[in-house]
């Protein structure tokens, strides 16, 4: 099914594992949402409950996307091949995907996430994994295009964002710099050069929200 080859593509390039399945959380009617959240005009959105002494100290979370992105999705498969008719719809699943992975990774490690840092890693998931499946389905050639239609083509929506566009831009200012530094060593990669380039994936990942940025900060 998709959405577990889209967390199993994640997880591959990471190295992480978690003991669920994103479809245990997948949830495709707002009407089964709590309250709150069923007024969203989203195609998808994380749901997370915190922790209390009512769950048992556990984190709650739900994954909402819109049933008819998955339709679009099941007919246009990107796994199959990614093309300009159906990018949008996989990066707006594979973000899905993304954040259910990382919060659930992260909160299996006990370590706290911000909402900067769920954009911010989403964002760079996006690059990452897209370039993986276009080298795997057209080798020899390079997805130049991805950084601009990333960073360059692409537009908050207010009225998605909620007041919170500024952290929206500086998730995206950040995964720019940090993926314009990754595209040119993967313009180079070769042999052992590849290897430490997932190396460094790997590292990333597993930084701290602060380190994140101080990483991106340094290397830029």
């Amino acid at each position: 099914m998709l959405l577990t080859r889209l967390q199993d593509l994640i997880s591959g390039i990471y190295d992480v594992s978690i003991t669920h399945d994103v479809y245990d959380f997948l949830v495709t009617d707002r009407g089964h949402l709590p309250a709150v959240a069923r007024s969203g005009e989203s195609d998808e959105e994380l749901i997370v409950a915190q922790p209390t002494a009512e769950n048992g100290g556990e984190v709650g979370m739900s994954l909402y996307l819109d049933p008819e992105l998955l339709k679009r999705l099941s007919l246009a498969d990107p796994m199959v091949r990614l093309h300009d008719g159906n990018v949008a719809d996989y990066w707006t699943a594979l973000e899905g995907v993304s954040h259910f992975l990382y919060l659930a990774w992260n909160a299996g490690h006990d370590r706290p996430v911000s909402l900067l840092e769920l954009e911010m890693q989403a964002e760079v998931d996006k690059y990452v994994a897209s370039y993986w499946l276009m080298r795997e389905q057209l080798p020899g050639r390079f997805p130049a295009e991805l950084l601009s239609l990333l960073f360059e083509r692409t537009r908050i929506d207010s009225r998605l964002a909620r007041g919170r566009e500024a952290m929206y831009r500086d998730a995206s200012r950040y995964a720019e710099k940090f993926c314009r530094r990754l595209e040119q060593s993967l313009r180079g990669a070769r042999g052992e050069s590849g290897g430490a380039i997932l190396a460094e994936l790997r590292r990333f990942y597993r930084l701290t929200n602060a380190s994140k940025r101080a990483h991106i900060e340094r290397s830029a």
